[in-house]
């Protein structure tokens, strides 16, 4: 890339008794660095979460920011799974269609 390395965060959907098992996941980044203090710091255009909440039907995700501060995203949890999942029917779909 001509900006240099940029650490961003996914999202995945696993199964709960067969972790290994991919449910859903998204193909784009979930949170990426846009933000002045996500993309100047120590570790510029770094996000690396480290750890996640659920109040009510929010996802709160906590993470560090270009290795300078700690910052708080969060997502409305049932449209994050059901892209997800419509994500994973989107990509069945085009290996069908692909054979």
């Amino acid at each position: 890339m001509d900006r240099g390395v940029i650490y961003r965060g996914g999202a995945a959907l696993l199964d709960r008794k067969d972790p290994t098992k991919v449910i859903g996941h998204l193909p784009y980044p979930l949170l990426t660095p846009d933000r002045p203090y996500e993309k100047k710091g120590n570790m510029p255009n770094v996000i690396f979460p480290s750890g996640t909440a659920v109040f009510g039907r929010r996802l709160y995700i906590y993470y560090g920011a270009a290795d300078k501060c700690i910052a708080a995203a969060s997502v409305d949890l049932d449209e994050l799974l059901a892209e997800m999942v419509r994500q994973k029917r989107a990509e069945r779909q085009d290996r069908f269609f692909i054979r």
